[in-house]
């Protein structure tokens, strides 16, 4: 899928990625810092919150255990 500015999105819900966003901020890291400690790009981050790029399950494990989360806290709706 692609938006109005033919930027590539994802399916990812939404709450989701205010899940990811609000995990990472409660510990106080920036998305540059994760994306290091996961050996990703820069953007990495940037582009999984914004929907840009999606998420494998190996890449939710890892922020689940650097955010200090069960996995299905991210799965799971409100």
């Amino acid at each position: 899928d692609r938006d109005v500015t033919g930027v590539q999105t994802c399916a990812l819900p939404i709450s989701l990625l205010q899940k990811l966003i609000k995990a990472r901020e409660a510990k106080g890291f920036t998305q540059r810092e994760i994306s290091a400690r996961m050996g990703m790009s820069h953007s990495f981050l940037s582009k999984c919150e914004t929907g840009e790029r999606s998420i494998d399950v190996m890449e939710l494990l890892q922020l689940a255990e650097l955010y200090g989360k069960p996995p299905d806290y991210f799965l799971k709706g409100d």
